[in-house]
């Protein structure tokens, strides 16, 4: 069994950082893509970023040019580094993992999921 926590989320103001880890259990060849999402109140779940064995990434279009998702060598965190906050960046973040990125940005690809880590942005 995976498990994910997520840590490092709180307030910020607009143009701030912050850096959001994912604890990963164990790795397995089901935590090959690591993801971040995010889920603001009433809108749909967004793909963030990704990282696939480590090296490979990809970002949504939001996102590109501010933030950074990296993994340490043991595969047992993964960072998301978010520069230049903006306050529409406000949102629950999680940390999900799957076995492959294809489709990364669907969330029903992706079978273990963290609690979630809360990031506020203000104006």
């Amino acid at each position: 069994q995976v498990r994910l926590v997520e840590s490092g989320g709180g307030s910020v103001q607009a143009g701030g950082s912050l850096r959001l880890v994912c604890g990963v259990s164990k790795y397995t060849t089901s935590t090959n893509c690591i993801a971040w999402f995010r889920q603001a109140p009433g809108k749909e779940r967004e793909g963030v970023a990704h990282i696939y064995g480590g090296a490979e990434s990809d970002y949504g279009e939001s996102v590109k040019g501010r933030f950074t998702i990296s993994q340490d060598y043991a595969g047992r965190a993964v960072y998301l580094q978010m520069n230049s906050l903006k306050p529409e960046d406000t949102a629950m973040y999680y940390c999900a993992a799957a076995r492959s990125c294809v489709g990364w940005e669907r969330h029903e690809n992706f079978a273990y999921w963290g609690r979630g880590t809360q990031v506020t942005v203000s104006s």
